[in-house]
């Protein structure tokens, strides 16, 4: 058993359950065909779910995914099963309101690979070899547009403007 809890991997898949984004922070899956066989798994196994309004929980090959969907995107971050739930569960909630923040609330397909840059930079920031660096969506948003390549892409809101609008969406997520 390990002292802090570690991701295996973050997926962002599309309606079909193909890849927009993903990032493994293991060996479980060597290869590139490993991973797109886990991935289909992974989908085929929760695309019957309705995991919209609230994170849902499932085992999968000893590990425990959690996941969410939102338009034609599903959110998946995947642990151990000795992992907390309640903590890949956070990971998840941070991610999905990271993007949601990055992309300006219009959390689909088009606009993920649009914006894919920022999507990769988000789950960097998130995780680190596994290891959770960060869960809150604001701090998140804020160390991703930090970086001189996002100035570009969130040039028509101003960085106060992101901030006040991250507010915003925490405050209607704390209301529900």
């Amino acid at each position: 058993m390990e002292l802090c809890p570690c991701v295996k991997n973050i997926l962002l898949l599309d309606f079909e359950g193909k890849r927009v984004a993903a990032k493994y922070f293991c060996d479980d899956w060597p290869t590139n065909g490993a991973k797109e066989a886990f991935e289909k798994a992974v989908f085929n196994k929760t695309q019957k779910t309705n995991a919209r309004s609230e994170v849902e929980v499932t085992m999968l090959e000893n590990n425990i995914v959690v996941y969410k969907f939102v338009q034609d995107l599903h959110f998946f971050v995947t642990g151990g099963e000795e992992e907390n739930e309640v903590i890949l569960a956070t990971v998840l909630q941070g991610f999905f309101d990271a993007v949601g923040l990055l992309l300006r609330g219009n959390v689909e397909k088009r606009e993920a690979l649009e914006y894919l840059d920022l999507i990769l930079l988000c789950i960097d920031e998130i995780v680190d070899g596994g290891i959770i660096l960060e869960t809150d969506a604001n701090v998140i948003v804020g160390k991703v547009a930090s970086h001189s390549t996002v100035a570009e892409g969130l040039s028509e809101q101003t960085f106060s403007q992101a901030l006040a609008t991250a507010r915003e969406h925490l405050a209607r997520s704390l209301l529900k």
